[in-house]
């Protein structure tokens, strides 16, 4: 079945690849260990520009390449090679047709996903980005993979290369896993084209995509494990953490952990909820999470203040909690964070000096997402038993034209401070669960109540938490006030301002209590519920 080269089987891998990176010392080290290797197109140019030897699949089928490149592996002298098993009969046939079989296949796919990620690209130009040829590969070594090994990211050469010189030989066991990341990769890739596909259509004969298709027919959503958990949100539980395929990861699922304990089930449900509230600001703003629901949120005009006002407005909760930051952690601000139990901390970045104080806690989780990404461009995505919810982003009405948008629905009008603080308290109560209420003065929050099953008792909540503080300080409800009892109780404590959707059938008996105690409303026209 194959040629013998000084009394040993000769080993033949085949190498076609979209990410070069690490593939001419891998290659170099294959040659070294007895392969002979064969290639096609980029691939062998850049071995054979290396100085690395390679036969080219051309050479083997005897076939040229033909369209353009799109037909070179899909022959039997390839197929073949990957797909025989390690039984007579299938010996004896490679023998009489006179083809070598392979024990390695080394290939991963163009680049659909970034190459559909460009603005406006033209449907026949993103066809062209779809592999055909490698797919088929990479599934044929998959099933075969008791007899071969496949790879399709070069994360794992060196330890291919290290097992190789080792023991002589890949694994059985590494065998099947390469053949599960195998399988995964081509899954995911097609994934990504049948969701791509969702969003074409044909007009006056052209084939167009739309701009985007939230809600395709059919959703297949590419995922792959970070990694186990201990466990889930208890201990029986058991637990795992997946991050969505994607050329850049973002969010907590991208984010990279410089220091301490393992991720648990729970911190990271907490550290998204810390992100998400964090990057809606565009000045320096800390939120304190403590059991998915913020115990504090502040801007201010440097990290540090942002941190200690976000932290004093509930510091019982405080302790214990999560911390999301929208601004880089200077010295300043790690080191008041020292100053009380934390379990994690979600930033842009670090200094180093900020990280040496904070790896001063043994078990402080840091984690560092880099740039923020838009968090609000993202589809929702709820599990319900036996299906899903999907759902757009909650997003607020142009921050720069929000007053505007909105309508001042009392005798009295927001002072200029109100309006900011309105604002705040509007863009936090969306990320709080419902019935929410939250209470701000000078752009921190002063009492929060969140997933109540009435109004009245997520008022009554907050405003105890907010005390003598909420004297002259501004009220934000995620949903309409059915009754005129929250505008009298919030009056009593001394609130100045109330912002909500406004749209009850009772709104005008709301609006003549909020006169009568010369408070002010705003009606967004726009509730923010949250489940």
């Amino acid at each position: 079945m194959t040629e013998a080269v000084d009394g040993q089987v000769k080993k033949r891998a085949l190498l076609s690849v979209s990410n070069k990176e690490g593939l001419v010392e891998f290659a170099s080290s294959l040659t070294e260990l007895g392969y002979q290797l064969v290639s096609s197109g980029g691939t062998a140019r850049e071995l054979e520009q290396a100085g690395v030897e390679v036969q080219r699949v051309e050479q083997v089928t005897g076939f040229p390449e033909i369209l353009g490149g799109r037909v070179k592996t899909l022959h039997p002298k390839i197929h073949a090679g990957i797909l025989a098993r390690n039984i007579p009969e299938d010996k004896a046939q490679l023998e009489k047709l006179d083809i070598e079989p392979f024990s390695l296949v080394v290939v991963n796919l163009y680049p659909f996903q970034k190459a559909i990620a460009k603005p406006g690209l033209p449907v026949p130009e993103a066809l062209e980005h779809i592999d055909i040829g490698g797919p088929a590969m990479v599934r044929a070594a998959a099933k075969n993979f008791p007899r071969v090994a496949v790879v399709v990211n070069p994360e794992y050469y060196d330890q291919i290369i290290q097992e190789l010189r080792e023991k002589g030989e890949i694994t059985l066991p590494t065998r099947l896993k390469l053949a599960q990341e195998a399988f995964l990769h081509t899954a995911q890739y097609d994934a990504a084209i049948s969701n791509y596909l969702s969003g074409v259509k044909i007009e006056e004969g052209e084939v167009i995509s739309y701009d985007d298709v939230k809600f395709p027919l059919r959703l297949t959503l590419p995922l792959e494990k970070i990694s186990d958990l201990r466990y889930g949100e208890n201990p029986h539980q058991e637990a795992a953490f997946y991050r969505q395929v994607s050329p850049r990861p973002y969010g907590v699922a991208g984010a990279r952990q410089l220091h301490g304990k393992e991720l648990s089930f729970n911190n990271i449900i907490d550290l998204n909820a810390a992100l998400s509230i964090a990057a809606e600001f565009e000045v320096p703003a800390a939120v304190v999470i403590k059991h998915t629901t913020p115990a504090g949120v502040s801007m201010a005009e440097n990290l540090v203040d942002a941190y200690r006002q976000a932290y004093e407005c509930d510091s019982l909760a405080a302790y214990g909690g999560v911390v999301g930051l929208n601004r880089t952690v200077d010295q300043e601000t790690a080191a008041a964070m020292t100053e009380t139990f934390l379990e994690a901390v979600i930033a842009p970045a670090y200094s180093g000096e900020a990280l040496s104080i904070l790896r001063g806690k043994k078990n402080l989780r840091l984690l560092s997402t880099g740039e923020f990404a838009n968090l609000q461009d993202e589809v929702n995505v709820k599990r319900v038993s036996g299906g899903l919810l999907l759902q757009d982003s909650d997003r607020i009405q142009d921050i720069s034209k929000w007053r505007e948008l909105t309508r001042v629905v009392t005798k009295k009008a927001p002072t200029d401070e109100e309006w900011e603080n309105l604002l705040f308290s509007w863009v936090v109560v969306k990320h709080i669960f419902s019935n929410a209420i939250v209470v701000a003065k000078e752009r921190k929050t002063l009492g929060i109540g969140s997933g109540q099953v009435s109004r009245v008792a997520a008022a009554r909540i907050a405003l105890s938490k907010a005390g003598e503080q909420a004297k002259g300080a501004v009220m934000a409800s995620d949903g309409f006030l059915p009754f005129p009892d929250t505008i009298e109780y919030a009056a009593e404590n001394g609130i100045s301002a109330l912002v909500q959707p406004g749209g009850s059938i009772r709104d005008e008996e709301v609006i003549a209590a909020a006169d009568a105690a010369g408070m002010a409303i705003v009606f967004t026209g726009r509730r923010h519920f949250k489940h």
